[in-house]
């Protein structure tokens, strides 16, 4: 790219594919490597480090494990952790590549023993290789298909013993036969601000970044809940403060850097702006189907149902209701608007 013109659409795309890779690489760096190194999740870190420690004094594979949770909580980390504890190799693929038994049968058939497979959103794995897979987790065996039709022959192969870690947003999805084959459900839960902000003084010492306390809380303040938020908040922060301040990052640097990427004092942003008021002002409150309620906001619909709905419905502004999405009360103040009487929602008028 050449001159100070304002970037083509191609250029945009290029930009933007080598920012989300800078991102991904920031991302890695700032995992914790070991089970000490995990901030939060108290219960899962203890369940977690008596599995693997009798696991490693047996001398043998721990059982499988699933980890469930909204995106953005560590499922990743915690299986390369599992990984790094056992000393073992990490095998990293994810259900929707998945799509034939013999791509599944492809990972099994080289995996060395006690190697660690991670599987992220499991849910999303084909119905014949989870078939597979059932018979791969309790029998460390696979029955590969040769041939067609009647003359097809199955002929079993062993593969060597193996962990299998699955990491599902999902849960719900997930069959009962495929659930019952995992030894140990994780199910992590949203962090605290104060584990949080240690996250975040963590990866300021990482990325070599001069923060202060008071700069650390207003970040975890806004990350709902969320460590890859925190860290990619952190990343935005830094980046105002080397540019437009002296590259101290203090309550009221953070507190300029968000405002400037549209993230308020909840943590709310712009897609979650969206959503509540396409919600309010289009539907007049709801209810309405998650489906019509993200193409009003040009959105996929797992997207709003993953990201947004679960932070507005932690933050009191939108329930689930068999009829569908319903804005609350909250909502309408969080707006400016009036809440509507009963039976009058489309009444809804600017506060004056």
């Amino acid at each position: 790219m050449t001159g100070s013109g304002p970037l083509q659409a191609g250029e945009e795309r290029v930009v933007s594919a080598i920012a989300d890779a800078d991102d991904r690489v920031a991302e890695s760096a700032l995992r914790p490597k070991r089970l000490s190194e995990l901030v939060g999740q108290t219960r899962v870190r203890e369940q977690l480090s008596l599995i693997l420690e009798s696991a490693l004094r047996r001398a043998r594979p721990p059982d499988h494990v699933l980890i469930s949770g909204p995106p953005g909580l560590g499922k990743t980390t915690i299986a390369m952790i599992i990984a790094a504890e056992l000393g073992a190799p990490l095998r990293i693929t994810s259900g929707p590549a998945i799509e034939r038994a013999g791509d599944l049968a492809a990972v099994l058939s080289t995996l060395t023993e006690g190697e660690v497979v991670f599987i992220d959103e499991i849910h999303r794995v084909a119905r014949p290789a989870e078939e597979m897979l059932y018979l791969a987790m309790e029998d460390f065996r696979v029955d590969v298909v040769i041939g067609k039709g009647p003359g097809a022959t199955a002929i079993p192969l062993e593969i060597a013993p193996f962990t299998l870690v699955g990491a599902t947003t999902r849960a719900g999805l997930l069959p009962a036969p495929l659930r019952d084959r995992f030894g140990f459900t994780a199910h992590l839960d949203f962090y605290e601000p104060e584990e949080l902000g240690v996250i975040v003084r963590r990866s300021a010492g990482l990325l070599g970044v001069a923060l202060r306390d008071d700069g650390a809380d207003e970040i975890a303040g806004r990350s709902r809940g969320t460590p890859r938020i925190a860290n990619r908040l952190l990343r935005r922060v830094r980046d105002y403060a080397e540019v437009r301040a002296d590259g101290v990052v203090n309550r009221a640097v953070a507190r300029a850097a968000l405002e400037v990427y549209e993230v308020d004092d909840t943590g709310m942003d712009r897609l979650d702006r969206a959503v509540l008021s396409a919600l309010v002002r289009r539907f007049s409150g709801g209810p309405v189907g998650l489906s019509t309620l993200a193409v009003a906001v040009g959105e996929e619909a797992e997207t709003v149902e993953v990201v947004v709905e679960p932070f507005l419905v932690r933050a009191g502004l939108m329930a689930r209701t068999p009829r569908g999405r319903v804005a609350t009360p909250a909502a309408w103040e969080r707006l400016g608007l009036h809440v509507p009487a009963t039976g009058d929602a489309g009444s809804a008028t600017l506060f004056g």
